[in-house]
């Protein structure tokens, strides 16, 4: 089994132990090294039960081309439109995670109201809202592409998120560090009160300052050692 499908599971695990499970829905995708397509894991079953033999290597046709036997996920067009749209991109998560799912749903920008939001904004995070259907059609995919523009995620409205980066762990800390925001926020709107947030240039600076490349790598080893320490 290629080495990038070991990396699709571990993924899609961390992912599943991080609040982005949804039964058998949600897949993280990553850029095939030899540019036959993307690997991503193969449908009907949880983020959670993903080994490297529940992976395919999807060609941009929809065509499975390597991996274990098992469906292909139907909204593969998020992940090969993204990455044919952005060169700077190695790797893609959808999830339907509730917090995020239920902010973008209230129409509310996401506000820098704790370290996570800052990853994101200023400026709005940018919204999907064509549909809140499947995204099955490589016109939809493409359409997706284009309103995440060049930025690190992305509200699918009354659906779900992206979230993106030039690897797959980058990808992954980008989509667990969205939910976490979007539930601080969530969680500082029903305290009540009159909620505070950093404005435009404290929060520009609090991404430069915590979100480094080298910091998001820990942040991905730290979640796969707890995973791999979990009972």
């Amino acid at each position: 089994m290629h080495e990038t499908a070991s990396l699709v599971a571990t993924a899609s695990r961390v992912l599943a132990a991080n609040g982005h499970g949804d039964l058998v829905w949600g897949h993280a995708s990553v850029r095939d090294p030899d540019g036959r397509g993307v690997w991503i894991k193969t449908a009907e079953w949880g983020l959670e039960e993903i080994t490297p033999e529940r992976v395919h290597l999807v060609a941009g046709d929809g065509s499975v081309v390597e991996g274990g036997p098992g469906a292909r996920h139907s909204e593969y067009p998020i992940h090969t439109e993204v990455l044919a749209a952005r060169p700077d991109v190695g790797a893609v998560v959808h999830t339907h995670p509730p917090y995020a799912v239920a902010l973008a749903a209230t129409g509310q920008p996401l506000l820098p109201v704790s370290h996570g939001a800052t990853m994101f904004t200023p400026p709005d995070v940018p919204r999907f809202t064509d549909t809140a259907d499947l995204i099955l059609t490589e016109e939809l995919g493409k359409r997706v592409a284009a309103d995440l523009g060049d930025r690190n995620a992305l509200f699918l409205v009354n659906h779900g998120i992206v979230t993106v980066g030039p690897d797959l762990p980058t990808a992954v800390v980008t989509a667990v560090i969205l939910e976490r925001a979007c539930a601080q926020q969530i969680l500082t709107r029903s305290a009540g009160g009159w909620p505070s947030w950093s404005p435009p240039d404290e929060a520009l600076a609090k991404r430069e300052h915590i979100y480094s490349p080298t910091a998001i790598a820990a942040v991905w080893e730290h979640l796969v050692r707890a995973l791999e320490e979990a009972p």
